[in-house]
């Protein structure tokens, strides 16, 4: 039986920061900070997920479709301004993670960024961005289904930053469809989404490595390295992804006839979207 449709719409949340301490998960560094690099990371990419969807709004021939599109772009432009929040908080605590950044910066905006190109090639590279923010999309859909369940709770991990995952991840699984949809009706090729699958992944797993280390290199208390044996100690605790399972992932996007609507349903976001004390505070 189909989801029933959704009206995605921006949740203005804001989040206090100012009790929240630099290990937010007790005692856990490195899972402390493997999720700390999304406040690097994910500012900078939302935003241009907001700016090339934005080029692809004229070219939308379908209502419905469209109205998505927008309300996807309302939830990825507060998503980026949330994460910006928490990495200001970093920087608030002495690790300023402006010269990481700096980096993602020039990857979205400059590497994927906008090319003076002619007017049909120009297409040609925004059909190849939204293939690729479809199947960025897949693995945010992914990890937010995996943070709607992991027992942060229960490892003390502080509940304003749970709530910013949380809410972030629910509202992921609830648009989840949105970038595969817009990809198949501006150009659909299965080529085309495969390879940008087999870039996205390991240039994902690369940034998110990269920023790790940079974190626990960089953190003013001295946590030591980012040791990959802890990475697997705090994943069989619950309190990182299992990377078999994002894998695997991985090879769900791959068959020609793969929807995202197939994995899993909106209803956990929905239940939790409507518990989340910022997504409440900003209803009211």
């Amino acid at each position: 039986m189909p989801e029933p449709a959704l009206v995605l719409a921006p949740r203005a949340v804001t989040f206090d920061w100012s009790a929240v301490p630099a290990h937010w998960v007790p005692g856990e560094p490195l899972a402390t900070h493997v999720m700390n690099t999304l406040h690097l990371v994910l500012p900078e990419g939302e935003r241009w997920f907001v700016h090339v969807f934005g080029q692809a709004l004229p070219h939308i021939r379908d209502d419905k479709l469209r109205e998505e599109v927008i309300g996807f772009i309302g939830q990825e432009a507060v998503h980026a301004e949330a994460h910006q929040g928490a990495a200001d908080h970093l920087a608030a605590q002495g690790l300023d993670p402006a010269p990481f950044v700096d980096q993602v910066s020039w990857l979205f905006r400059t590497l994927l960024g906008d090319r003076d190109l002619p007017a049909p090639v120009a297409h040609q590279w925004l059909l190849e961005r939204l293939a690729m923010i479809a199947a960025i999309e897949h693995f945010t859909a992914v990890l937010g289904r995996w943070v709607l369940r992991a027992p942060l709770e229960r490892a003390g991990a502080d509940p304003t930053m749970v709530d910013l995952l949380r809410w972030h991840g629910a509202e992921e699984v609830e648009h989840r469809s949105v970038a595969f949809d817009l990809y198949a009706h501006l150009d659909g090729r299965w080529p085309r989404r495969v390879r940008t699958m087999a870039v996205a992944g390991p240039v994902l797993l690369w940034l998110f490595a990269r920023c790790t280390r940079w974190l626990m290199r960089n953190d003013p208390l001295r946590p030591g390295p980012a040791r990959l044996r802890d990475a697997h100690r705090a994943a069989r605790r619950g309190l990182l992804p299992d990377l078999a399972g994002l894998l695997r992932a991985t090879w769900q996007y791959l068959p020609r006839a793969y929807h995202p609507s197939q994995d899993g349903t909106t209803d956990e976001a929905v239940a939790y979207l409507a518990t989340s004390p910022a997504a409440r505070a900003a209803a009211r």
